[in-house]
């Protein structure tokens, strides 16, 4: 579709510039010859309307001759055939328009005025198609930019969201390898365990499913999930593993990326419990600050254990997630101190139908202090 015509104000703006034209052409038909100005307005104006019509074929003509890969001898011929049919079809309207306008009495029965008045618009179509297509050309190389950056915005997206199926589909097998490893050290000497753990992972690998297709899912759905994780994680440690948490009720609402908190939290179990001989605990706690909404994953943790390598991989998993989908509105932190390690996770506190609001970097820094506060 074209351009002008798609778009109402391009089109009245158009429009609009055409009458312009037109009252000059008529102030050159009054100059030239001896017609009073409302007659020539009479004679240009509709000529000039009719002519703005045949101007918007450059368009077509500009699609089928781009000027960086047309050679310039025939861009040069078919710009001059265009420029030349358009004139002499304006030429004959024009002289058709004129014996009308002899007949009706407005122009004067000299045949020769007529001509000359003739010749004047036959002059002016050249210039003015060559402005038309001049503009179209101007036009169709704004349109392939912006096409260029619709198809480049169009393969980031592509590209990212391509990124997050591999890094989501990345934790299942992640934690189902350490599952099967549990589930392995407890048949031998524990079989009942090992048989309520099977039943628990395939609940929890069926929520994963459920959740996992999903965009975007609320914190309460995510804290669910993590109920989940844990009945498995109970079965392997007992008491050796305490979880408490502090999640504020104004968070539960708020949408979350599925399995977030889960890597986070395996992890706290994996370095701060089964590390420990005599366990651990792993604390979460969740604090909205207007459009701030912070998540911590905390847990026991030796001061004179180092990293391992290969540590790290959930951790990772989420500061990537993290990046693809919200950038510099979300980040991941990370702190030890005192035999606690902690995970603090930073987002847009968005819920259904909420716009994101502007965070503030204060946000985590003050949830630290209140979260291990209440933890202690």
């Amino acid at each position: 579709m074209h351009p002008i015509t798609a778009n109402a104000w391009r089109l009245g703006a158009y429009q609009a510039m055409w009458l312009v034209i037109g009252a000059g052409l008529a102030g050159v038909v009054r100059l030239l010859l001896p017609v009073p100005y409302p007659d020539a307005l009479q004679f240009a104006l509709p000529l000039a309307i009719v002519y703005s019509m045949v101007c918007l074929s450059a368009w077509w003509v500009c699609q089928a001759l781009p000027l960086a890969t047309t050679p310039l001898t025939r861009l040069a011929t078919s710009l001059a055939g265009a420029i030349g049919l358009s004139s002499l079809a304006w030429g004959l309207l024009a002289a058709m328009w004129a014996a009308t306008l002899r007949h009706w009495g407005v122009l004067p029965q000299d045949r020769v005025v007529s001509f000359e008045a003739i010749a004047v618009v036959l002059a002016s179509g050249v210039p003015l198609y060559l402005l038309s297509l001049a503009l179209h050309y101007l036009l169709l190389t704004f349109e392939m930019a912006r096409a260029a950056e619709r198809r480049a915005l169009e393969s980031q997206v592509t590209a990212r969201e391509a990124e997050l199926r591999a890094l989501r589909a990345q934790l299942n097998p992640h934690f189902l390898f350490n599952s099967l490893n549990s589930i392995n050290a407890l048949v031998g000497s524990h079989p009942e365990s090992a048989r309520r753990m099977c039943e628990n992972l395939g609940d929890f690998l069926r929520k994963t499913l459920a959740l996992g297709a999903r965009d975007a899912v609320s914190l309460d759905d995510e804290l669910a999930l993590i109920d989940r994780y844990l009945d498995i994680e109970r079965v392997r440690f007992g008491d050796r593993c305490t979880v408490t948490r502090d999640i504020a009720p104004d968070t539960r609402a708020c949408r979350v990326p599925p399995l977030l908190l889960q890597p986070l939290v395996e992890n706290a179990i994996k370095h701060g419990v089964a590390a420990r001989i005599e366990g651990g605990h792993v604390h979460l706690a969740a604090r909205r600050s207007g459009g701030t909404l912070t998540l911590m994953v905390e847990n026991d943790v030796d001061e004179d254990t180092t990293s391992r390598p290969g540590e790290g991989v959930g951790l990772e998993n989420v500061r990537r997630r993290l990046r693809a989908l919200a950038g510099r509105d979300a980040r991941l932190e990370t702190g030890r101190d005192d035999g606690h390690f902690r995970v603090i996770l930073t987002l847009p506190a968005v819920e259904t139908g909420e716009a994101p609001a502007p965070g503030t970097a204060a946000a985590a820094a003050n949830f630290t202090a209140t979260a291990r506060g209440t933890n202690a």
